[in-house]
């Protein structure tokens, strides 16, 4: 085995980089925006510091900067607010109510109906919505026919992942392979030029959703369950020989300590007063407080106080009753309000009037009902189990602007619904009809959402992702930095010498083989942008055409199907299925099989390799 020697110093130390930044990029302790920084700001300045030149090629330090104003990296940011305007307005809701009332008809056909527009949908909108859309609908379904919601909601998952990787509009994946490809001389792929073999390919892996998946995957109780005892109300009443008689509530606060929850203070007369910690209290007073029923029963003891909801004295024939209060879970999505906040700090509580009584976070233990919680920085992903009235549940729903996987409210939907599913479908078909290019068709689409207010500029804000906007151009900034220090043909030829004599056909496997293992551990963005240069390298070397590489490189960035980590929909279903990385593990590898295995064949069989 002869491999190639090693590239300038320049190149090897971009090798280096990129491997840190794999590194980086699997640490849930840090940021991936932060990690994404971090190596944008090591490309600039070391390359600044030490500049490079070889013949006649340069690279200067700020060419890094460029992909801020990439058209990829332009077309994804436009389509995530064109996706978040089909969100806001309910453009969505009919196919989530048709589906919903298939379901009472025919579960079987119902779940297959649901993958089937699940990937269908996801081919042309952000797979985000097409899953925030669905997710409530599942879990209602799940509610009222007594079956677990980790039967079908994980199928459903992969589902628009699969769809998303039929077109080029997809993923933010496929835009950033197809522009990188354009930019190293490959002519640039159109909308559906390879929707024949990923639509094959995805099909035989809807069929596996449909019919092996669910039989996989254990019944699962929500993770939300029965986490966190409820909160209530109540008075307790101040008498003649209480503990509390004649004590202010900073004496109290020294008693009992300063996490007790007291609302009012009613005294005779109607009088009621504002908890100040030096308001002092007298018999007759009701102390209103709102805590678990335990806490209350060991108030009640400690202040020598009387517990009664209502006029009614709270005994063991008359235990605490909550009936109008309703407990949600409410899921952290991306762009949400709450994503990168804590629950102080947005005013969740004043502003939505419900109680947090727990977090979910898969993989790690968040006690319930602690203070902490309040201060925890929310994550994509992330479940709060809330308590409040009805009313104010369903108004929080109606809002849109928070996922709540509760079945007592419609989804909203407004006038503006066919304007922005119209604007929406015009994108899609300017792009297809190459009338335009998408990076160009979906600004303009945004412009017109904006300006016939089916979406406001708060709401588009929201849509972006820091997250996103950082890895993609870190991701390019890494791509560029190995194109032109020969750092792609250097791991091109590396990976030719490792094949040894291997046929076309087994080299292109392998090297999707490798991307899809690869995304499943970094981020899909970083492994196609690094995976194509390298793609078309080893296609050049062999003196074959580089396009079904690239597209080798495209599918593989897409299988997220084997880890939580892997995109941001598996975090969302991760949680709100109550599943395990192993269940992951149990149905994603398979499908990735699958998927893998049907275009080993369909690529060279379609490419004459």
């Amino acid at each position: 085995m002869n491999f190639p020697p090693l590239p300038d110093a320049h190149g090897l130390a971009v090798l280096i980089l990129i491997v840190i930044a794999l590194i980086l990029f699997t640490r849930d302790s840090i940021a991936l925006e932060t990690s994404s920084l971090a190596v944008l700001v090591l490309l600039v300045a070391g390359f600044e510091l030490f500049p490079y030149q070889n013949g006649e090629t340069q690279l200067h330090a700020i060419d890094f900067f460029s992909g801020f104003g990439h058209e990829a990296l332009i077309a994804v940011c436009a389509l995530m607010i064109a996706g978040q305007a089909l969100v806001r307005t309910g453009a969505l809701e009919p196919v989530g109510r048709s589906l919903a009332a298939l379901w009472a008809v025919s579960p079987a056909l119902s779940l297959l109906l649901t993958l089937v527009v699940g990937g269908a949908l996801s081919a042309v909108v952000n797979n985000v919505p097409i899953v925030v859309l669905l997710l409530p609908i599942l879990t209602s379904i799940s509610l009222r026919s007594g079956k677990p919601a980790s039967r079908i909601l994980m199928p459903m998952g992969f589902a628009t992942l699969v769809g998303g990787m039929t077109t080029t509009i997809g993923t933010s994946t496929n835009l950033l392979v197809i522009s990188i490809a354009a930019d190293l001389g490959l002519r640039r792929l159109g909308m559906f030029d390879f929707f024949v073999p990923a639509a094959i390919a995805g099909g035989l892996g809807m069929l596996y959703l449909w019919l092996l998946a669910p039989r996989m995957l254990p019944a699962r109780e929500s993770p939300m369950g029965d986490m966190s005892p409820r909160i209530f109300t109540g008075h307790l009443l101040v008498a003649e020989d209480s503990f509390a008689n004649g004590k202010s509530l900073s004496g109290i606060f020294d008693e009992v300590g300063s996490s007790i929850k007291i609302t009012e203070i009613r005294r005779s007369g109607g009088l009621i007063l504002k908890p100040l910690p030096d308001v002092v209290l007298s018999v007759g007073d009701r102390i209103s407080v709102r805590d678990t029923p335990a806490k209350l029963k060991e108030l009640e003891e400690v202040l020598g106080t009387r517990l009664y909801t209502g006029d009614t004295l709270v005994d063991e024939d008359h235990p605490l009753l909550a009936d109008d209060q309703q407990i949600a879970e409410i899921v952290i999505t991306q762009g949400s309000l709450l994503e990168g906040r804590t629950l102080a700090r947005s005013r969740f509580t004043d502003r939505f009037q419900l109680v947090t009584l727990a977090l979910h976070r898969a993989g790690t233990e968040i006690p319930a009902l602690k203070d902490g919680i309040a201060d925890v920085r929310l994550r994509v992903g992330d479940v709060l189990l809330v308590q409040g009235n009805p009313e104010q549940i369903s108004a929080v729903k109606s809002g849109g602007e928070l996922l709540v996987l509760d079945a007592t409210v419609a989804l909203p939907y407004t006038k503006k619904a066919p304007l922005a599913l119209g604007i929406m479908a015009a994108i899609v078909a300017a792009a297809a009809l190459g009338l335009m290019p998408i990076a160009i068709s979906a600004v303009c689409g945004v412009f017109l959402m904006i300006a016939t207010q089916c979406l406001n500029w708060r709401d588009a804000a929201r849509a972006l992702s820091t997250q996103v906007v950082l890895i993609v151009v870190a991701s390019l900034a890494m791509g560029t930095a190995l194109v032109k220090t020969g750092g792609a043909d250097y791991l091109a030829n590396v990976f030719l010498a490792v094949a040894g004599d291997a046929s076309p056909v087994v080299l292109l496997s392998g090297l999707m083989l490798v991307m899809a293992i690869l995304t499943n551990i970094v981020s899909n963005n970083a492994a196609a942008v690094i995976g194509t240069p390298i793609a078309i390298g080893i296609a050049q070397q062999l003196g074959l055409p580089p396009e079904p590489f690239v597209l080798a490189v495209l599918f593989g960035a897409n299988m997220s199907y084997a880890t939580p980590m892997a995109y941001k929909t598996n975090l969302l279903v991760m949680n709100a299925g109550g599943y395990k990385f192993s269940d992951f593990l149990r149905v994603g590898v398979p499908l990735t099989l699958i998927v893998w295995l049907s275009l080993s064949w369909l690529l060279p069989a379609m490419y004459g390799l």
